[in-house]
C-alpha cells in the first residue's frame, strides 16, 4: 500500500475535524513503517490562542499527529487478522524520549515518519519522527495497546 488520502484515512482512525490531524499517508510497509503528511495552515484552531502573535502549533499535537500515523501503521499491520475495524481503537499509552527540535508554523508541510519497533503483551511500541523541510523538528518513543470498544 502506497498512499492514503483523507478521505480513506477516516476508514482507519475514529477522528474527525478538529482533530483529524493527517492530511494524506505517502506510504505504508505493513508491519514495518508509514510516512504521512500534515499541511499546517494558518486557520488551523488552536493557533487563535498558541500564539495569536507568534503562531507555533503546540508540541502536543505534534505528537498527537504522530498517535496518529503510528495507530494506522497497527491497524493496516493487524489488519489481516481483524474482521470489523469499526469494533477496534488504538489508545496512546505512553510517551518516552519526547525531544521538541524545532518549532512548527503556519504555511509548514510536517512530515511524520513512524517505525515499528516491538509489540509485547498487547503494547506496540513505535519510533516517530517530524520534519520541516528534511530538519527533524520533533522525535520520540510511543506506546500503543489495542483494545475492543462496544457498539
Amino acid at each position: 500500500m502506497t498512499e492514503l488520502s483523507t478521505n480513506k484515512i477516516k476508514n482507519y482512525l475514529p477522528h474527525r475535524y478538529p482533530f483529524l490531524l493527517l492530511d494524506r499517508v505517502l506510504e505504508v510497509k505493513p508491519g514495518e513503517s508509514i510516512k504521512a503528511l500534515k499541511n499546517v495552515t494558518v486557520n488551523e484552531p488552536f493557533f487563535h490562542g498558541h500564539f495569536p502573535e507568534q503562531a507555533l502549533m503546540p508540541g502536543v499535537l505534534i505528537i498527537e499527529a504522530m498517535a496518529q500515523a503510528a495507530a494506522i501503521l497497527g491497524v493496516i499491520s493487524g489488519a489481516e487478522s481483524r474482521d470489523d475495524l469499526d469494533n477496534i481503537l488504538y489508545y496512546l499509552v505512553g510517551i518516552d524520549k519526547a525531544r521538541f527540535r524545532k518549532t512548527v508554523i503556519p504555511g509548514d508541510q510536517l512530515i511524520i515518519e513512524v517505525k515499528f519497533m516491538t509489540v509485547k503483551r498487547n503494547i506496540w511500541k513505535f519510533s516517530a519522527t517530524a520534519s520541516v523541510d528534511d530538519k527533524i523538528v520533533a522525535n520520540t518513543e510511543l506506546l500503543t495497546t489495542v483494545a475492543e470498544v462496544e457498539a
